[in-house]
């Protein structure tokens, strides 16, 4: 894995940790809580498009910073549809 993604792992995981919301990534039938770095190392290792599911008290602020962070590092994510 390269410094970019670790970088990218991080910088998503600090940002996930600054909201209440639940954050979670898919990825076909993979979830992971982009709070934990830990998940995200295992999930990010794979190429495709993450699905992003968000609830909570501050979920559009948490979406918003999530897709932020996935465009500054070029990784294809899509908000899900619930």
């Amino acid at each position: 894995m390269s410094t970019a993604n670790n970088s990218a792992i991080v910088e998503i995981s600090q940002t996930a940790n600054k909201f209440r919301s639940s954050i979670v990534l898919q990825l076909e039938n993979k979830f992971i809580d982009v709070k934990s770095i830990l998940g995200l190392f295992t999930t990010l290792l794979d190429t495709g498009t993450y699905q992003l599911h968000v609830h909570g008290p501050d979920a559009d602020d948490a979406k918003k910073a999530i897709l932020d962070v996935f465009a500054k590092h070029n990784l294809a994510i899509e908000v899900a549809s619930e």
